[in-house]
C-alpha cells in the first residue's frame, strides 16, 4: 500500500520530461496493485487525481504509453471509473494513439476505449466525438485477412470495442453500418472461423447489429447465411449454438435471408436438433428444441422459403413437420401446428393438405387439449384450421370431417386468443355453406356466447369477430330459424352497432344481415330494431358524405324493407329521409343513384 501511495505521489508530479525509468517503475507498481485488487486500487487512483496526468503521458513518442493505456483499460473495468476517465479528457489522446503502428499500444488503446464505452453513455459520446469508430473500422478492414496470432488478437479487441461502443444504441449502430462494417465482419467470420475468441466477438457484434432493419438489407448482400450455417454445423457446445441462434433469429425475419438460410442447409440442422433433443428432459436440450422449432416456423413465414420446403406437399421437410403434430412434446405440437398454418398460405397448398388428411391430425391434436389444454397449442391448431378453410373446395370437406364440432368444444374457453381463432375458423367454414350456417345459427349455446363476446370491450378482435360471425350466420343461412334464435338471444342490437363500425367491410356485412332480418322476420325483430335506433343510424349513414357507395346502397335497401313495419315506418316518416335520398339520385355511382330513385318512389308511396 505504501508503494502504491508513493507511486501515485510521484506520478502526480510527473511530466513528460520525467525519466522514463522512474515512470516505468511507478506504472508497474500501479499495474501490480490493480492485479491484486482492482476496485480498491481504482478508487485510490481516482482520489489521487492521477487520471488527469495520464492525458499528458499518452503520446506516441513515449515508451510508457502502452502501460498507461493498460492501466486505463484496467481501471475502466469498474463502472464508477468510466465517467472520470471521460472527464479527465483521456478519450482524445487515446483515439489519436489508434493512428500509431505499435501493436502493443494499439492493443491496450483498443482495450481502454472498449472498456470506457461499456454501458457508458458518456464514454460512447466521447469516442464518437473524437472519431474513434472510423479509425477502428479501418483497422479491422486492413487486418481482416491476416491470420497471425498478433493480428487476430488485435482484431478481437477491436471487434469488442465496436461492440461495446454500439451496443443497444441505434444511432451508433447505424453509423457503423454506414461505414460498411457488415461485409467486413462477415468476411472476418469466414477467414477466422478457427479462432474461437474472434468468432465469438463477431457473433455478438452481429447480434447487436442484426436487430436494425437497415442492417438486414446489407446482410442479405453478403454470404452470412452460408457462414453461419457452416459455423453452426461445427458446434457441439450448447452455449455456442445459442450464440449463433441469437444472430439467426433476427436475420431470419428478412425474407431474402430466410431463403438464403434454407438454401444453405439450416433446415436440416434444425431438424437434426429436434430429433436429438425431443425426448430429453435436460434443461438445455429443452431450450434448444424450442429455439430450433421456433426458428423453423420463422423460416416458413417467407413465401419463397415456405414454398421451397413444401415441394408440392412431397418435401421431406414438410413430412417431418407433420410428424411433430402427434408428438408428446407441447413445444413440437405447437411448432407443427404453426408450421401447417404457415404452409397453408395459398389455395394450392391448402387443398393438397386437406386432401391428404391433415385435418384429422389437427382435430386429434385439439382433442388432446380440450380439458385444461395448452392455450398456445389450441391457438396454433385453430389458426391452421382457419387457414385451411379458406379455399372454397375445402369448406364442405372440412365440415363433413367434423371440424365445426371439434372447434365448438372450445366455446367455454376464457382465453381471448383462442376465442378469436375459434370465431375466425367458424366464419371461414360457413362462408357460402347454407346448411352449416343454419345448423350453427340454431345452436343456442353458440349464439348466446357470441352475443356475450360482442360486448368484450377489452378485446376488440374477439368483439369484431363475434359480430362478423353473427352476421355471417344470417347471411349464409338466410334462415328464419337462425334469425329467431339471434333475436331471442339479444343479438340484434350488436348487428345495428356493427353497422356503424369504422371498417366498411363490417358495416356492409351488418347492413346485409339486417336487410335479411327485415325481409324474413321483421315482426319478430321489430322491437329490438326500434330500441337499437336503427332508423336514426341509417339516416346518419345516408347523410354522411364519407359513407362508401355500398354502404349508401345497402342502407337504402334496408330502409325500403323497414317500411313494412308500422312503428319503424313512423320513425322513417318523422325523419327527413326523402330529402336525403333525393340528393343521392345524382350520386356518381350509378347503382347508388338507381337505388335512390327506387327508394324515393317507395317512400313517396308510403307517405
Amino acid at each position: 500500500a505504501d508503494n502504491l501511495s508513493d507511486a501515485l505521489k510521484k506520478l502526480k508530479i510527473a511530466t513528460t520530461d520525467s525519466t522514463a525509468d522512474s515512470l516505468e517503475g511507478c506504472l508497474d507498481c500501479l499495474l501490480q496493485a490493480l492485479a491484486q485488487n482492482n476496485t480498491e486500487t481504482s478508487e485510490k487512483i481516482q482520489k489521487s487525481g492521477v487520471l488527469q496526468v495520464f492525458a499528458s503521458l499518452l503520446t506516441p513518442q513515449s515508451s510508457c504509453t502502452a502501460k498507461v493505456a493498460n492501466i486505463i483499460a484496467e481501471v475502466a473495468r469498474n463502472e464508477f471509473m468510466r465517467k472520470p476517465c471521460v472527464d479527465a479528457v483521456l478519450i482524445p489522446p487515446l483515439v489519436q494513439l489508434l493512428n500509431c503502428k505499435d501493436q502493443e499500444v494499439l492493443l491496450q488503446t483498443g482495450r481502454a476505449l472498449g472498456n470506457i464505452c461499456y454501458d457508458s453513455h458518456e464514454g460512447r459520446n466521447a469516442v464518437d466525438h473524437a472519431g474513434g469508430a472510423h479509425i477502428v473500422v479501418d483497422h479491422i478492414k486492413s487486418l481482416c485477412s491476416k491470420t497471425d496470432p498478433a493480428s487476430e488478437k488485435l482484431l478481437t479487441v477491436f471487434c469488442g470495442m465496436l461492440m461495446n461502443y454500439s451496443n443497444e444504441n441505434d444511432t451508433l449502430q447505424s453509423q457503423l453500418i454506414n461505414m460498411g462494417v457488415i461485409p467486413t465482419l462477415v468476411k472476418l467470420l469466414g477467414i477466422h472461423c478457427q479462432n474461437a475468441a474472434l468468432t465469438e466477438m463477431c457473433l455478438v457484434a452481429f447480434g447487436n447489429l442484426a436487430e436494425l432493419e437497415s442492417s438486414k438489407e446489407q446482410f442479405a448482400y453478403t454470404n452470412i447465411a452460408e457462414e453461419l450455417v457452416k459455423l453452426f454445423k461445427k458446434q457441439i457446445e450448447h452455449d455456442k449454438k445459442e450464440m449463433i441462434f441469437e444472430v439467426l433469429a433476427p436475420l431470419a425475419e428478412n425474407d431474402v435471408i430466410k431463403l438464403q438460410l434454407v438454401e444453405a442447409g439450416l433446415v436440416e440442422c434444425l431438424l437434426e436438433i429436434v430429433q436429438k433433443t425431443v425426448d430429453s428432459d435436460k434443461e438445455e436440450d429443452i431450450a434448444e428444441l424450442k429455439t430450433a422449432s421456433d426458428l423453423m416456423v420463422l423460416l416458413l413465414l417467407g413465401d419463397e422459403s415456405m414454398q421451397k420446403l413444401f415441394e408440392g406437399g412431397k418435401g421431406s421437410v414438410f413430412q417431418r413437420v407433420l410428424s411433430w403434430i402427434p408428438s408428446n412434446s407441447h413445444q413440437l405440437q405447437l411448432a407443427g401446428a404453426l408450421a401447417i398454418a404457415n404452409f397453408a398460405r395459398n389455395d394450392g397448398n391448402c387443398i393438397h393438405m386437406v386432401d391428404n388428411g391433415i385435418v384429422q391430425k389437427l382435430m386429434d391434436l385439439l382433442d388432446r387439449h380440450v380439458e385444461d389444454g395448452n392455450v398456445t397449442v389450441q391457438h396454433a391448431a385453430l389458426s391452421a384450421l382457419r387457414n385451411l378453410a379458406i379455399p372454397v373446395v375445402n369448406k364442405a370437406k372440412m365440415l363433413s370431417a367434423g371440424v365445426a364440432e371439434a372447434v365448438l368444444k372450445f366455446l367455454r374457453s376464457e382465453m381471448p386468443p383462442v376465442q378469436f381463432k375459434l370465431l375466425g375458423t367458424l366464419r371461414m367454414l360457413i362462408d357460402a355453406q347454407a346448411e352449416a350456417a343454419e345448423q350453427l345459427g340454431k345452436n343456442v349455446k353458440l349464439v348466446e356466447r357470441l352475443v356475450e363476446w360482442c360486448e368484450a370491450k377489452d378485446h376488440a378482435g374477439v368483439m369484431g369477430e363475434s359480430n362478423r360471425l353473427l352476421s355471417a350466420l344470417i347471411r349464409h343461412s338466410k334462415s328464419k330459424d337462425v334469425i329467431r334464435t339471434i333475436v331471442q338471444s339479444g343479438g340484434i342490437k350488436h348487428l345495428v352497432t356493427m353497422a356503424t363500425s369504422e371498417h366498411v367491410i363490417m358495416q356492409n356485412e351488418a347492413l346485409v344481415a339486417l336487410a335479411l332480418i327485415a325481409a324474413l322476420e321483421l315482426v319478430t325483430a321489430e322491437k329490438d330494431l326500434e330500441s337499437a335506433q336503427l332508423v336514426q343510424i341509417l339516416h346518419r349513414l345516408l347523410s354522411d358524405d364519407r359513407s362508401a357507395p355500398e354502404i349508401k346502397y345497402n342502407s337504402m335497401v334496408l330502409i325500403c324493407a323497414l317500411i313494412g313495419s308500422e312503428p319503424l315506418q313512423k320513425e322513417v316518416q318523422s325523419m327527413a329521409f326523402l330529402e336525403v335520398v333525393s340528393k343521392l339520385r345524382s350520386h356518381e355511382n350509378k347503382t347508388v343513384a338507381q337505388q335512390a330513385s327506387l327508394t324515393e318512389q317507395r317512400l313517396a308511396v308510403e307517405s
